[in-house]
């Protein structure tokens, strides 16, 4: 079952600045991140977004949602995320290390490279990118995320497994 929260981009019209609106943004990524939400979806509405643009909402919400350890490389330096620091943690379990230690933990990576033969190397918070076998008939191309079962960290045995990254979209 697929749960969806719909966000209006007129949802930070009343904040007075950009560091309110991208709090405002953080309580409702956090909301999401508690119940449990597979997807957030912004909807337009023209009436009350001229101050900050669904643009804005979308790209505070995305980085919300991405693991600490890919935001660098996910986003960069962005006017948008000026205040970011002001988010606050999600505490997903996936991210916090809590389930690190036991055996077939999951974590998100970005693709940074598509190799020959169906290999391609994925940075997903360890110490360097890691080069893995892409499953079956999987295709992806470079920065795209992906969902890695680590069932070793030393030495690092992992696999891309064919599952939504934990949290929400």
């Amino acid at each position: 079952m697929t749960r969806s929260l719909l966000v209006p981009s007129s949802i930070c019209r009343e904040a007075e600045d950009k560091r309110e609106a991208t709090r405002k943004l953080g309580y409702v990524a956090r909301a999401a991140a508690v119940f449990r939400a597979d997807r957030l979806v912004v909807f337009p509405d023209r009436e009350g977004e001229r101050r900050w643009g669904g643009g804005f909402i979308e790209t505070v919400l995305r980085y919300a949602a991405t693991p600490p350890y890919l935001r660098k490389e996910a986003f960069d330096t962005r006017d948008e995320l000026e205040y970011a620091g002001v988010l606050p943690p999600l505490r997903l379990s996936s991210w916090t290390g809590s389930e690190s230690s036991g055996s077939g933990s999951h974590r998100e990576g970005i693709v940074t490279q598509v190799g020959s033969e169906g290999r391609v190397r994925v940075n997903c918070g360890m110490q360097h990118p890691i080069s893995l076998h892409l499953p079956g008939d999987m295709e992806v191309s470079e920065g795209e995320r992906v969902t890695i079962r680590v069932s070793s960290r030393r030495p690092v045995r992992a696999k891309i497994i064919e599952e939504a990254p934990p949290g929400f979209q």
